[in-house]
């Protein structure tokens, strides 16, 4: 079964991917893809201890998921896949022309971020980035939760923004 869904998100694997997200899915794997925590047993321990023994996890960096993509996505369970930032997706979904849809579902607060979701703040360079993802034709949305209306990147950038 393909992967079902592309996602970025700070908090990685917490409630709203789990439950939120994996239940409707009847999720069997979850793919982490973030280069500190592929490298970090204790960490990978921390975000093991917050799945139910029915999903399963795998810890990649993104040159290792670029490599382990095509074996998940025919996995038969079905799958997210998780990054932790706009740039870990961007630079995986250049090296995996098979990630046809990205879903922005918590990137927070921070330096240099601007509101443009309750739950989504994006720098102008990850605008631009994101802008030129979606130019190749990559889908691009932001959902917090499966019930949740998606927003277009276009409508997420509206006037004065990267698109």
């Amino acid at each position: 079964m393909p992967i079902e869904l592309h996602r970025v998100d700070d908090r990685l694997i917490h409630g709203q991917v789990v439950v939120g997200w994996g239940q409707p899915l009847a999720l069997g794997l979850i793919a982490l893809v973030d280069d500190a925590i592929a490298g970090s047993e204790w960490e990978q321990e921390l975000y093991r201890v917050a799945l139910p023994p029915e999903i399963d996890v795998r810890f990649a960096s993104v040159e290792q998921a670029a490599q382990d993509w095509a074996s998940w996505n025919a996995d038969p369970r079905p799958a997210i896949l998780l990054t932790g930032s706009i740039d870990a997706m961007i630079l995986l979904a250049e090296r995996v022309p098979g990630i046809r849809a990205v879903n922005l579902g918590g990137v927070h607060q921070g330096a240099g971020r601007r509101e443009r979701l309750r739950y989504l703040f994006l720098t102008p360079s990850e605008e631009q980035a994101l802008a030129a993802l979606a130019a190749r034709g990559v889908e691009i949305t932001a959902r917090d939760v499966p019930t949740a209306r998606p927003v277009p990147l276009a409508d997420l950038l509206g006037a004065g923004g990267a698109a």
